[in-house]
């Protein structure tokens, strides 16, 4: 997990036009277009969209835009030349101006409408008109499908402007929410967790919104003031964007035959995510019933590890609704995210949250988004009820495999063949207990201790005398239970390969994106430079400044330790 070997693929493009070569659009080409929708994509009033897969939408462009940042790795990955990044074409494109793209680019982007479930519940009166059918991509909007290396890639803008989703918002992105997405997209990847993908990062010289945010050195819950903010453009890109709440809002569709295609529609887009998601995992020569047993089977399969790697990083996605949900199995829309600092098991970093999309619950959060995928697939096998039992049954199980997983996944951290259940109790109790920061504790813990002293820099109060003999009893356990057959330097070198030595800390990246504000983004090239390197060993002055306990005068403040979604 520690390293994602990079293909060695040979620079290839240089130029927008070389770019062009490789676009695919197999959304446009094979979903239904709103039939109400613009044959120009001039499309940003709020309005209910009825049918279809996608509005066309041109994207609104910033004003002045600025190169700040593009992903190296991502970049190599795809033979991007890294000069292509800051030449006026691709700066241009990525920034929302596609008025002047070469064939065969398309001239117009597209948005895509969802529904929303909340912890199972589905909700329409989000939407402005209390329906659902305004609920939707109301600020991201995708410009270009591609196959680049024999993998398919969606790429689209975050903060590209209204669509007729935007429910009466601007359609922008602020340069604060873009820095921290752009970046931890960068580290998701690099710490082995699946993650939609940072392709570039762009920010407007002159326009700017207003937001609600927290005052400087505030503690409150909610934001307090309201700032202005420079809006930026970061481009997002995945195998496809497609979400268990689109599946829910064709299902509903479905179930009500809203309109006559509703059932085709849902069937089309079931088996548009089969191909564009599913490709290896489903036999497309079988019948319908059969393949959507094996998607349910597929997805149950990435979303149980996926939750695995949250937790195995200390990630909490903090909003984790079905619309927030890929349908591909891996981390999307980081909006209230956060990483766990001191450890605490329902660490919650969104205000707006609650307990049950905490650190701990996130498996049962994610057993809830699971419900509605399956629930989503029922109308299309009324037909066979032999397989609407099979379907249930898979969905069932959903719970024993994210134990598996989990199980799996916590003995390696621990360096254990084995998950012993009383040992990983015990250790939690004394994490809450002692005031422990979750990823120096582990990586600490992966040296293969022999006393607490050797744990020493991971906490944040001194054990008292108490504490201090449980933790002596816990490490005399868990090295008892260490394979005494197998090399402690290797199993010392595994743990250190699952536990990484740095992680996201909030009030590192705070100063970031407010020099970044002011138009220094050296900070932003810093901190891209450390979190994608998280498992190595690196220099002794990125070590003091990167790997150290969180100051106390960040705990509980505003826009560190707990933030609002306004971005």
């Amino acid at each position: 997990m520690a390293k994602h070997p990079i293909t060695d693929v040979p620079t290839s493009v240089y130029t927008l036009d070389d770019l062009a070569k490789l676009t695919d659009y197999s959304l446009l080409d094979n979903l239904n277009c709103d039939p109400d929708a613009t044959e120009t994509g001039d499309d940003y009033q709020p309005r209910q969209v009825f049918s279809g897969h996608y509005v066309p939408v041109k994207p609104t462009p910033i004003a002045s835009p600025l190169y700040v940042a593009h992903s190296h790795t991502f970049f190599a990955e795809l033979g991007f030349d890294h000069n292509l990044a800051q030449t006026h074409d691709f700066a241009r494109l990525f920034s929302g101006d596609i008025s002047d793209i070469p064939a065969p680019m398309r001239p117009y982007g597209w948005a895509t409408g969802y529904a929303l479930s909340i912890y199972g519940t589905e909700y329409i009166h989000q939407c402005p008109f209390r329906t659902g059918n305004g609920y939707g991509d109301g600020r991201a909007v995708s410009v270009l499908e591609t196959v680049i290396n024999g993998n398919r890639w969606e790429m689209q803008l975050k903060g590209g402007g209204p669509t007729p989703y935007c429910r009466g918002g601007d359609g922008r992105a602020v340069l604060r929410s873009s820095v921290r997405e752009f970046l931890v997209q960068e580290h998701m990847y690099a710490l082995g967790v699946p993650t939609s993908r940072s392709l570039c990062l762009f920010v407007s010289q002159t326009e700017q919104v207003n937001r609600p945010w927290y005052s400087e050195g505030s503690y409150s819950t909610n934001p307090d003031i309201t700032v202005s903010n420079p809006v930026a453009i970061s481009t997002r890109v995945a195998p496809s964007f497609l979400r268990v709440g689109q599946l829910e809002l064709f299902a509903r569709r479905a179930r009500f035959n809203s309109h006559p295609e509703a059932l085709q529609e849902l069937e089309k887009i079931v088996l548009h995510l089969i191909e564009r998601e599913y490709q290896n995992e489903v036999n497309h020569e079988l019948a319908l019933a059969e393949q959507i047993l094996q998607l349910a089977s597929a997805f149950r399969e990435r979303l149980t590890t996926l939750i695995s790697h949250w937790m195995r990083v200390g990630y909490c996605q903090g909003n984790f609704n079905s619309d927030n949900c890929a349908a591909g199995g891996y981390t999307l829309d980081y909006g209230p995210f956060g990483f766990v600092e001191r450890f605490e098991p329902y660490f919650q970093p969104w205000t707006g949250g609650g307990q049950h999309f905490s650190f701990f619950n996130q498996g049962a959060a994610a057993k809830t988004n699971f419900d509605m995928f399956c629930k989503s697939l029922q109308p299309l096998l009324t037909s066979t009820p032999e397989a609407l039992e099979e379907l249930n049954q898979i969905n069932l199980g959903f719970d024993s495999i994210m134990q598996q997983k989990m199980d799996k996944m916590w003995a390696a951290k621990l360096g254990l063949e084995t998950f012993n259940s009383e040992l990983f109790k015990q250790l939690i109790r004394l994490m809450a207990q002692s005031s422990v920061d979750f990823t120096i504790f582990f990586r600490e813990l992966s040296n293969i201790p022999e006393d607490i002293s050797e744990l020493s820099k991971s906490f944040y109060e001194t054990p008292n005398d108490v504490l201090n003999e449980q933790w002596l009893l816990w490490l005399q356990n868990w090295r008892s239970l260490i394979n005494a057959d197998e090399d402690i330097n290797k199993i010392s070198q595994k743990m250190q390969q699952v536990n990484p030595k740095y992680t996201w800390r909030e009030w590192l990246v705070v100063p970031a994106y407010q020099q970044a504000s002011v138009g220094d983004f050296a900070l932003i090239h810093e901190l891209q430079q450390v979190l994608t390197q998280p498992f190595e060993l690196q220099s002794p002055e990125v070590e003091s400044k990167y790997d150290r306990l969180k100051p106390k005068e960040f705990f509980a403040a505003g826009g560190v330790s707990q933030y609002s979604c306004s971005s």
